[in-house]
């Protein structure tokens, strides 16, 4: 009942379409209800007239109907259309809520949540709730409309006959509700289970290069073979409690035509009812019937409707961590002053891995972070765009904590280039302008070109309309990193994060790049985070980030001359070249 409160209101931009659909859907199941009664009428009035009288006024009766019909059919027009229509544009708004949710969480969530199972979310659980919106109030609507109709008609035939059926359906209901929440658990067990294919395709497809080169095609038929068996073993029980709530309803179906050939034999017997009288009540049992199935099949319908909803719900419901405060304004005029002020931070329940923190950086200049892998460099990166919020302390820009200020507007001003550079499937144009949607092509020209990519581009028979493939799969590693930086170029932030930006090249491929960078580091505040210490030894400051927190800082010179940890790094370096 929780589940359907919530989703009642989804109704309220659609509520005329949805009345006059229920309106449409009346006039259908009235319409059913009056043939019977046109021949039980006729039958006592019109047939029992001379031929004439009848073929005369046969006519308008035939006339009468046809418009009857001809009603009939517009309401089931806009029944089918307007009430799918309505299901489908829920459905693309709640998609839209969806999407736009998964867009408001923090990189917390995404570390703990498969993309696969956000895509199952996002696309077949929501048909299901788009179903369920059309068809759910309608056929309830017209199938309670025909039974209470039906029963009312059929008491005026024969009360105890009536009372005989009453007694069948009510056991009819009972069995349904009882099987009901069983076929909901398998249901929801179903839906988990496609989102553990999902997952499973998207983590095999997504690293297919990966699978691939290590020739691991059968690693990953076992772990998808794996996830697919638990559908299919979900799909069993979900199936047996299906097979076992039809074939339960189809029997008590059955059992309503035993009782009006059993119970109307002796009402004829005993002279209550006439053989005429159990004809017409014949035909109301199918009419009966119908919205007896109709709501059968629709419990099946809600209970995967409100399966997928109910997925639905759980990330609704989830508030992201990340959010901006409610009189927070906007950031502007950056000058790039940057300060970390007794900062902690630690993933969830997991050891610290930032403690008290403290780090000034001066408009325009430009520092290095080096250090072990997990010593925290990226995680202190990752705070100042506020991808993560610190558990400790504060990050200010200008000395505004960047808590106070909206996040779109701190991130206008920052500018990250990464070591693994995704690009969108899209063309190069795209790629550099996504920063910047609304830049005229002189102005990403110009950013390609301050970027090293003029010449590339001009070499390409499509030039800057020339498509890079799903994250850039027909580029090498240099083209994707000068795309990325083009992109910042055109940004124009006055803070910039390097992020290992040239640590999976070659040499050749390191050198244009690192070019490429300190044209887009000159005149901007810049944090660079390098494995190679050559690409950092001019660097105004080099922090040396370890488990202790910072343990050094200086230029490369002094750091060099202290015989500390960088010195330490430096000439294991030298030593490989």
């Amino acid at each position: 009942m929780n589940l359907i409160k919530k989703f009642i209101p989804y109704y309220k931009p659609y509520i005329g379409v949805f009345l006059f659909d229920l309106f449409c859907a009346t006039v259908l199941s009235i319409i059913d209800l009056v043939f019977p009664q046109f021949i039980r009428v006729l039958r006592v009035t019109l047939f029992l007239e001379e031929p004439d009288v009848i073929l005369k006024r046969i006519w308008i009766i035939g006339l009468v109907m046809l418009v009857m019909y001809f009603i009939r059919f517009l309401c089931r027009w806009y029944v089918t259309y307007w009430g799918h229509m309505m299901g489908a544009m829920m459905e693309s708004g709640m998609r839209k809520e969806l999407f736009e949710r998964f867009e408001a969480f923090s990189f917390s969530y995404y570390d703990t949540h498969n993309t696969g199972e956000m895509m199952s979310k996002l696309v077949s659980d929501l048909f299901d709730i788009s179903e369920l919106a059309h068809h759910g109030p309608e056929n309830i609507f017209i199938s309670v409309v025909k039974i209470v109709g039906s029963f009312i008609l059929l008491i005026r035939i024969n009360v105890p006959m009536t009372l005989c059926l009453a007694v069948v359906v009510l056991a009819m209901a009972v069995f349904s509700v009882s099987r009901n929440r069983k076929m909901r658990e398998t249901f929801s067990d179903n839906r988990k289970k496609v989102a553990g294919i999902n997952s499973s395709l998207q983590d095999t497809l997504g690293g297919i290069k990966v699978v691939k080169s290590f020739t691991g095609e059968e690693i990953e038929e076992k772990k998808f073979d794996k996830s697919n068996l638990a559908f299919l073993e979900s799909k069993k029980d979900n199936y047996r409690q299906m097979a076992l709530f039809h074939s339960g309803n189809n029997f008590f179906e059955g059992l309503l035509f035993v009782t009006v050939i059993v119970a109307g034999g002796v009402f004829i017997a005993k002279g209550q009812m006439t053989v005429e009288d159990m004809a017409i009540y014949a035909l109301y049992i199918n009419i009966f019937i119908n919205p007896v199935n109709v709501l059968v099949e629709f419990t099946e319908q809600l209970q995967k409707g409100l399966a997928g909803f109910g997925r639905f719900c759980e990330v609704m419901d989830t508030m992201p961590e990340i959010v901006d405060k409610e009189r927070a304004k906007k950031l502007t005029d950056v000058q790039g002053v940057i300060d970390y002020e007794d900062v902690s931070f630690a993933y969830g329940d997991e050891d610290t891995v930032l403690d008290h923190i403290d780090l000034h950086v001066d408009k325009g200049r430009n520092i290095a972070i080096v250090g072990p892998s997990g010593g925290g460099k990226t995680t202190l990166c990752s705070l100042l765009p506020r991808f993560y919020d610190v558990t400790g302390g504060s990050v200010k820009v200008d000395g505004i904590d960047i808590r106070d200020v909206t996040q779109r507007s701190l991130r206008s001003f920052i500018g990250i280039v990464q070591q693994d550079v995704y690009l969108f499937n899209g063309s190069i144009r795209e790629n550099i302008a996504y920063g910047k949607p609304d830049a005229t092509f002189d102005e990403i020209k110009d950013a390609a070109e301050k970027a090293d990519l003029l010449e590339f581009i001009d070499s390409l028979p499509n030039g800057f309309d020339t498509l890079v493939g799903e994250r850039g799969a027909r580029l090498s590693g240099g083209q994707k990193q000068r795309i990325a930086i083009a992109r910042v170029f055109l940004k124009n932030p006055p803070i910039l994060i390097l992020d290992e930006a040239t640590s999976a090249l070659d040499n050749e491929s390191e050198r244009y790049v690192q070019d490429s960078l300190e044209k887009l580091a000159k005149g901007r505040t810049t944090i660079t985070i390098a494995h190679r210490l050559s690409t950092i030894i001019g660097a105004d400051e080099i922090i040396v980030l370890g488990n202790n927190g910072i343990e050094e800082r200086g230029n490369h010179k002094e750091l060099v001359k202290t015989g500390g940890i960088y010195e330490k790094y430096y000439r294991m370096q030298l030593g490989k070249l």
